[in-house]
């Protein structure tokens, strides 16, 4: 694989971004990592650079509870720009959350890949990688 997959992570949790920089640092196919805290910032830096398709990721972890902006609203805001942006991006929901309500909400976005309970296994963090 090239190492040309950049990956945003908008987690509020450090110990989650922590591994999960880690893990993915161990892939050579990754050659960026983008964090955000909340759902906000991420919206911002999706707004400033929307005409930028290098500088947008192409995957997203998103976690569901965070401060601010949780992922749902953030879903909602990213949703209304998905015409401007000339790139596709996958989401993925990443959360601790086993909630029924969480699994069911998400199902109802189509523009989110899958929801993954965390913590994320390095195989199937593999296998999303080598799909992008």
């Amino acid at each position: 694989m090239d190492n040309n997959i950049k990956v945003c992570v908008i987690d509020d949790d450090e110990v989650f971004q922590y591994t999960i920089f880690h893990t993915l640092e161990a892939h050579t196919s990754v050659a960026k990592i983008i964090p955000f805290t909340d759902g906000a910032e991420a919206m911002n830096f999706f707004n400033e650079y929307i005409d930028n398709h290098i500088e947008l990721p192409d995957i997203v972890f998103l976690d569901v509870n965070m401060p601010v902006m949780d992922g749902y609203r953030f879903m909602d805001e990213y949703i209304k720009i998905i015409p401007k942006i000339s790139k596709k991006i996958t989401i993925y929901i990443l959360s601790s959350s086993v909630d029924l309500v969480d699994f069911e909400k998400t199902k109802m976005i189509k523009e989110v890949s899958d929801y993954i309970v965390k913590p994320i296994r390095d195989n199937q963090l593999t296998k999303i990688l080598a799909e992008i």
